[in-house]
């Protein structure tokens, strides 16, 4: 969606900037309990005092979004203030809105086993499920055009890095496994029904899931283009954490998400006086230091540790006021590139930016036309253009924090 704004005053300062605006998506994670959901919730308030109409989704199972805010949220869009909205996803809520025909055949197998009905409800919802609900919530939204811009306060990097490598993982089974598994049902459910008495999937459980999946492909083409979303990572100046934070940018970068700006938050004001104060300043300096230096180019803000707790508008204002200023959050920070494929002197060359990966992490395999990248237990599978399908690796190099693929000459035709 595009539509032309005007930014109101702020702070005595006119910030009357005419500009294109595209449907935004920004996705908040970090470590546990820097923050995140305090910087999210002040990223949305900011945008909805600019005059756009925002939705903040929590996709945290411990949800504390409602907390923060200091409003009862729920399963479907609630109103928090003028142009801002709020939801607290819920799996079963989901299931019964968007795919009652796979719950559905999900129960009847599971009481089929022996289950009584209420545990046979319970263990409709498998492992992934959960995820596959949260990227679904988005789409839906991004489909509507109800909303200028989407903020998510996902879960602790974890189980953040679970949620974006789904598409890519759903991806390969739809490829690779469903048609065969499509193909198996549809020969033996008119053989074994009457004999088994089995709830075999019928040709609408098999489309509800096709359907799913498509829409996957669509969140993950969405969720990879750095004009419409990108990544912030928030963390507290402490070593642990920011260690947790290079490792979750590296394998951003392996599925090809943009990461467009570092947030720093509780940190020490100088206004903060004393011997207590003096030490984790100094200590908080040194790590700063640290955060600059990892993630230049990417532009880092801060958030000063404020004297009361953070719950409630008026504090979230204060926490947008100070990380913000008068910047507009929805704009995209920082550009940049996760691979390419260039030609030089005559070879190919796939490159993948890996920041803080090292050799020994990185593990590469080849089958026919896709290229298998592995940094520690992450792993993304790279479709590789047609040109280069059944073009030999001649050799991968790890230069500079980037992964350089080379395949063969072209062999030139006689």
């Amino acid at each position: 969606m595009v539509s032309k704004v005007i930014l109101p005053v702020r702070s005595g300062r006119i910030l009357q900037e005419q500009r294109t605006f595209h449907m935004r998506v920004i996705l908040y994670t970090g470590k546990g309990g820097v923050g995140k959901t305090s910087v999210a919730a002040a990223t949305a308030l900011r945008s909805a005092e600019l005059g756009y109409k925002t939705i903040i989704i929590s996709t945290d199972a411990a949800h504390s979004l409602s907390d923060s805010v200091d409003i009862p949220l729920g399963a479907e869009a609630t109103p928090i203030a003028p142009n801002l909205w709020g939801q607290e996803t819920d799996i079963n809520f989901t299931i019964e809105k968007y795919w009652g025909t796979i719950g559905d055949w999900l129960r009847a197998l599971m009481a089929w086993r022996g289950m009584d009905e209420v545990l046979a409800e319970e263990m409709a919802v498998l492992p992934g499920m959960e995820e596959l609900a949260n990227l679904l919530y988005i789409i839906n939204y991004y489909d509507n055009k109800e909303h200028d811009v989407i903020v998510v306060d996902c879960a602790p990097t974890g189980e953040t890095l679970r949620l974006l490598s789904f598409p890519e993982v759903m991806h390969w089974w739809m490829q690779k496994m469903f048609p065969l598994e499509r193909r198996a049902a549809n020969i033996v459910r008119p053989i074994l029904r009457p004999l088994l008495d089995i709830p075999f999937p019928d040709d609408k459980v098999f489309d509800s899931v096709q359907n799913l999946f498509k829409q996957l492909d669509r969140m993950r083409e969405l969720l990879t283009n750095p004009d419409i979303s990108s990544v912030r990572l928030v963390m507290n100046p402490e070593k642990m954490v920011i260690k947790e934070a290079q490792r979750t940018y590296t394998y951003l970068n392996l599925y090809g998400y943009f990461t467009d700006l570092v947030v720093c938050n509780r940190v020490i004001r100088d206004d903060m006086d004393g011997h207590y104060f003096d030490t984790w300043k100094k200590n908080q300096a040194g790590y700063l230091q640290m955060i600059d230096d990892a993630f230049n180019p990417i532009p880092s803000l801060k958030v000063p540790l404020f004297d009361r707790e953070v719950v409630g508008l008026p504090m979230l204002k204060r926490v947008a006021d100070a990380l913000f200023e008068d910047k507009d959050p929805t704009k995209v920070f920082f550009h940049g590139q996760t691979h390419d494929i260039q030609k030089v002197k005559g070879r190919y060359v796939l490159s993948v930016p890996l920041p803080f990966a090292s050799k020994e992490q990185i593990g590469l395999t080849r089958s026919d036309s896709e290229l298998v990248v592995q940094v520690g237990s992450y792993r993304r599978n790279f479709l590789l253009p047609r040109k280069l399908a059944a073009t030999p690796v001649k050799e991968a190099r790890f230069e500079e924090d980037v992964l350089k693929i080379s395949f063969e000459e072209e062999k030139r035709k006689k």
